[in-house]
């Protein structure tokens, strides 16, 4: 080997601070998908799914839910609707913004780490919402609490509207659409008998909860 080629090989292997990516947000999720849900293929795009219905699943253990409901558009978009309490929309005090902004935006931002939040989880423990969002070509969510309706849109996981009370109403829970992003799945059309035998199994062992699923 030349000493010329050597030396180039030498400076394409160092390995310095220059080399140390820092990825802001989520756009880590984006970079590298597979990490977070798995992989790319279906059954990443359906894992996607599930982590928006175990976080309705959360509210029913802990006592709240009693209704889920699962629309598939003809857009290949999703929408999960439950009657929980419906996500926190006051000012989180360490960061001035409103809680649900924070579930949708931030790794490991939840009420399932400790405290009183939920006693017993399922799902990825706060990652999951936010990986959706990440993962999403846009996302909706409707909020259901302190008598009002409560709406907030992303694209890609980034903020594209600020949380805003929309209408009143006395019911409580949480509504939320999303689209995956085709450009990182291969398919992203979901499959209705995989989603039916998987919330078949939710449904039986969660007594109590009425899962409706529509196409």
């Amino acid at each position: 080997m030349s000493k010329r080629k050597k030396k180039i090989n030498d400076k394409d292997n160092q390995y310095t601070a220059k080399q140390i990516q820092v990825l802001e947000g989520l756009v880590a999720v984006r970079k590298r998908p597979s990490m977070y849900i798995g992989s790319t293929s279906s059954r990443g795009l359906h894992h996607l799914l599930d982590e928006v219905v175990d976080n309705s699943i959360d509210e029913a253990m802990a006592g709240y839910c009693k209704k889920i409901e699962v629309i598939i558009h003809p857009d290949n978009s999703v929408t999960v609707t439950d009657d929980g309490r419906g996500i926190p929309v006051d000012i989180h005090k360490e960061t001035k913004l409103p809680a649900v902004t924070i579930v949708m935006t931030k790794l490991h931002a939840g009420g399932k780490f400790g405290g009183s939040g939920y006693r017993v989880t399922g799902g990825l423990h706060g990652v999951g919402i936010s990986v959706v969002n990440a993962l999403s070509e846009w996302l909706e969510v409707e909020v259901y609490r302190d008598s009002g309706i409560f709406f907030q849109r992303f694209e890609k996981g980034d903020v594209v509207s600020d949380l805003k009370k929309i209408g009143k109403s006395s019911r409580t829970g949480t509504k939320i659409t999303f689209k995956p992003d085709s450009t990182i799945f291969e398919d992203i059309n979901f499959v209705f008998d995989n989603i039916t035998h998987r919330l078949r199994e939710i449904a039986f062992l969660n007594a109590g909860v009425r899962i409706n699923l529509k196409d």
